[in-house]
């Protein structure tokens, strides 16, 4: 979840720590702090807030090392106490994970001692210290053997002019500059600054100095590991011109489709023979990526035929799933390091199933777990509420699909470039602003669909209640009556879905219903008959025509521009939505 820089060899370290910390606080943002060190001495500015609250310390911080890290809390409140880098003697750190066993290892090494901090991390670089013997990589290799959980740990230590970077569970990459070595928690945070990087693999312990890296096992023998190209391009960060980066975003949707799908016709070799045989789909995922999952259920049912389930991968990870070898998994996670999606793949992979990877990350802990690996190319996404990825997951999964189902991809890349087109309209001539209003002014807000238009409002539910945190649910239209009706009144407003000719006269006996309580209501329809009923009756927002089963790419822009303008309206920050980060490495 945090985000982690780290330089050693760079004149004004510290200050390009701070720059490249402000590219990584879609990983948390409760507080940050950075550590720098010269001639064995530690410098360290930390305090609740965002990274620019810092920005005037950094002056104060002297040397070509330094260490820094944006917090998204998990033990301990923010607080300028808690925020990170944390210092023990000789020793300084920043973690991103969770130390499961952090309490009994308080216990047992430092009963009776306080500590400067509530965080599990403290434990850590106070375990550094009291395991120092002189050589640094040793004390490091003994502290971590000793911990349970997940970490990506950036150590300085002042009897070593360089970094030790170690992981497990939790990204951790190495780039290269000219006479510098980086390391960070995402690639985005190196992007411009290094055109070489390493993954790091769980146990890997990388020593850093100016000119060179070295890399180890956990018992400190000497490893090679590649470099690869910097997947992050510096020009992806920028605004052009956008007030915020989920409007630049949900502008670069059509994009997103269009290089999804010519990415999937370059990756597919293969895919249909690793797929015979197959006789049932379970798709995995999280949040955003769980709901395009609710889509790619019916893909593949309508078009292969093939049962499919949809799992909340913290839920299927728990459940001693039923897995054979005809059973394929497809984990989607827009990052490829979603802790609860990424544990679900290795438990598939132990139970002797397949393991289909749908990512907007190729060099992520999921792909390499993977048998397959489909990619999502929607570049980079820094906006904690997913937008581009989610149109992309779809296009994804609507390629395999047409894969496994035997059927003319090329036709459906057509199809795709047409819808694509469509989206990019909506993005220019929607305007939702009288809506949102209501919206803003909602207790809350319920979004309803049948079918595909049903999946649909789950994601539009969560993205408005996500970066709004205006109360919001996603139901199938038909539960309407079966409870939810019980909350509706004048103070609540509600979006309809409707794409499907043969089904929109059922989901417009929802609309009578909430407009006979007197509720608020927005139609979304390319339903020529149901732009006719419901015209002058409730609010109605037209999207174009297009083939039903490709509906999804239309009006997820539209629920995206939803909660987009409605945050605002409100006041909030939607890139940076309170409690939130963008990639979730911790359960």
């Amino acid at each position: 979840m945090c985000g982690i820089v780290g330089v050693t060899g760079a004149v004004g370290a510290a200050g390009v720590v701070y720059k490249r910390l402000k590219l990584l606080e879609y990983r948390g943002y409760d507080s940050a702090g950075i550590a720098s060190m010269l001639d064995g001495r530690f410098y360290i500015c930390k305090r609740r807030g965002r990274v620019y609250s810092i920005g005037g310390d950094i002056k104060r911080l002297h040397g070509d090392t330094a260490i820094g890290h944006t917090r998204w809390a998990t033990h301990g409140a923010p607080s300028d106490a808690n925020a990170h880098p944390h210092i023990a003697g000789r020793f300084a750190l920043v973690h991103n994970g969770i130390i499961e066993n952090y309490a009994a290892l308080k216990e047992k090494y430092f009963s009776g001692v306080e500590f400067a901090s509530q965080t599990d991390s403290e434990v850590v670089v106070r375990l550094l210290d009291l395991f120092y013997e002189g050589d640094a990589l040793a004390a490091v290799a003994k502290t971590v053997s000793l911990l349970v959980g997940s970490y990506a740990l950036v150590i300085m230590c002042a009897d070593f002019d360089g970094l030790i970077v170690t992981k497990k569970a939790n990204p951790a990459i190495i780039g290269y500059g000219d006479g510098a070595s980086y390391c960070a928690s995402d690639a985005p945070a190196l992007a411009g600054l290094c055109s070489e990087i390493t993954v790091l693999g769980d146990g890997d312990i990388a020593a850093l100095t100016a000119g060179r890296v070295e890399f180890y096992d956990g018992n400190l023998h000497v490893i090679c590991r590649e470099k690869i190209a910097n997947p992050a391009v510096s020009t992806e960060l920028d605004l052009h011109g956008c007030p915020h980066y989920m409007l630049k975003e949900i502008r670069e949707v059509p994009s997103s489709i269009i290089r999804t799908c010519d990415a999937y016709t370059c990756a597919s070799d293969g895919l249909s023979d690793y797929l015979n045989g197959v006789e049932r789909i379970i798709i995995v995922g999280c949040g955003t990526a769980y709901n395009s999952g609710l889509v790619g259920k019916r893909y593949f049912e309508a078009f292969a035929g093939i049962p499919t389930e949809v799992e909340t991968a913290g839920e299927f990870r728990y459940k001693q799933p039923i897995i054979n070898g005809r059973t394929a998994v497809i984990a989607i996670s827009q990052s490829g390091e979603t802790a609860d999606t990424v544990e679900a793949a290795k438990l598939v992979k132990g139970l002797g199933g397949k393991v289909i990877a749908v990512t907007n990350s190729p060099y992520s802990e999921l792909t390499r777990i993977a048998d397959a690996v489909v990619p999502v190319e929607a570049g980079q996404e820094i906006c904690v509420a997913a937008t581009k990825s989610y149109t992309g997951q779809i296009t994804a999964l609507y390629m395999l699909s047409l894969t496994l189902a035997g059927m003319d991809t090329q036709t459906g890349a057509k199809k795709l470039y047409e819808t694509a087109e469509l989206a990019k309209g909506i993005i220019e001539r929607t305007d939702i602003g009288a809506f949102a209003d209501t919206c803003a002014r909602s207790d809350g807000v319920y979004f309803l669909g049948r079918d595909l238009d049903y999946a649909v409002a789950t994601e539009g539910s969560l993205k408005l209640k996500e970066i709004s945190y205006v109360p919001s649910e996603g139901y199938p239209a038909g539960e309407l009556k079966h409870g939810t009706l019980a909350l509706i009144d004048i103070r609540t407003a509600s979006v309809v879905i409707i794409t499907d000719p043969a089904l929109a006269p059922k989901s417009e006996n929802a609309v009578e219903q909430i407009l006979s309580r007197r509720g608020k209501v927005l139609v979304v329809t390319n339903v020529k008959d149901t732009l006719q009923r419901t015209e002058g009756k409730a609010d109605v927002l037209e999207i174009p025509v297009c083939d039903k089963y490709l509906s999804p790419l239309l009006s997820a822009v539209v629920v995206q521009l939803l909660a987009y303008k409605t945050a605002l309206l409100l006041g909030r920050d939607p890139d940076k939505p309170r409690n939130l980060a963008k990639s979730v490495t911790v359960e």
